[in-house]
């Protein structure tokens, strides 16, 4: 997809599971088991799905996906399925090396959005984007260093800490266009100070919904998760946004949807809907 200077590309670095329950909040499972078969353990398919911005000036990713700093047990747990989907083969299938990117996004440093961050190399950890600068709310990476007790288990330090050292961080105080066309605006329904990606042009719009709207069948406003530690905050933040990514048409897409990358969305007398799903490869 091409957007005013940007080119734009999905990047599916793997796949993993969560527990549909979870995922779905109160929404009951005869109703989101429709659209999300849930395997023996209730656990629900969720893709890893990056972002890749490119511009003759710089080469943007969003998110890093799980990536392979786990050990067996973890990898079970979560269902973890990398193979050939990594960041680095699908980069590779686009003709950029790891050293061409300058710059990262993160949406919020939870282990399955920063795990392809590092890596390690000769037993030691080293960043997987060494030139590039990582770019973070500063509200998020504080509590990132001491999460809540809700929501400690989804951080992993060392997928992130290096940054600071190797000072190849940028830590961002709210809303910005961080580049020409590129903003981030910042939520607080899932993990306080967590930023979507809003990119335009003169005719549309494209909205990276981390986990505001992680797949498709959250779009309804009251289908929200129960890892977000303010709900009715997620609930809130969906009814600003929603009303206008319909007017204006814009493209969402969705980092954990297992088969849709985006789509644009419809409200009806029932509430916000998907509308049709689009290909960013188109």
């Amino acid at each position: 997809m091409k957007l005013g200077k940007y080119e734009i590309l999905p990047i599916k670095s793997g796949q993993f599971a969560l527990d549909g329950g979870a995922m779905f909040g109160v929404v009951p499972k005869s109703l989101w088991e429709k659209s999300n078969p849930s395997d023996e353990k209730n656990r629900i398919p969720l893709a890893l799905r990056s972002l890749l911005i490119k511009s003759t000036e710089r080469i943007i990713l969003i998110d890093t996906g799980i990536g392979n700093n786990f050990d067996q047990k973890f990898s079970s747990i979560y269902k973890i399925e990398t193979n050939d989907w990594n960041v680095n083969h699908q980069l590779q299938s686009y003709n950029i090396k790891p050293e061409d990117i300058t710059d990262v996004i993160l949406t919020h440093l939870h282990f399955d959005h920063t795990g392809g961050t590092t890596y390690r190399k000769n037993g030691q950890l080293v960043l997987a984007f060494q030139n590039a600068i990582h770019h973070v709310q500063e509200e998020h990476w504080d509590w990132a260093l001491k999460p809540s007790e809700k929501d400690q288990a989804s951080f992993l330090q060392e997928n992130f800490i290096l940054l600071e050292k190797e000072r190849m961080l940028n830590k961002l105080s709210g809303p910005c266009e961080l580049f020409p066309g590129l903003e981030v605006m910042v939520t607080y329904g899932h993990t306080p100070g967590m930023q979507i990606v809003k990119i335009s042009d003169s005719d549309k719009t494209l909205l990276y919904c981390a986990d505001l709207i992680p797949t498709a069948s959250h779009i309804p406003v009251p289908w929200v998760m129960a890892y977000d530690n303010n709900p009715m905050t997620t609930m809130n933040e969906k009814n600003r946004l929603l009303p206008q990514a319909v007017e204006e048409n814009w493209v969402l897409v969705f980092e954990h949807d297992p088969e849709l990358n985006a789509g644009t969305i419809t409200r009806t007398e029932k509430g916000f809907k998907l509308d049709k799903g689009i290909s960013l490869l188109d």
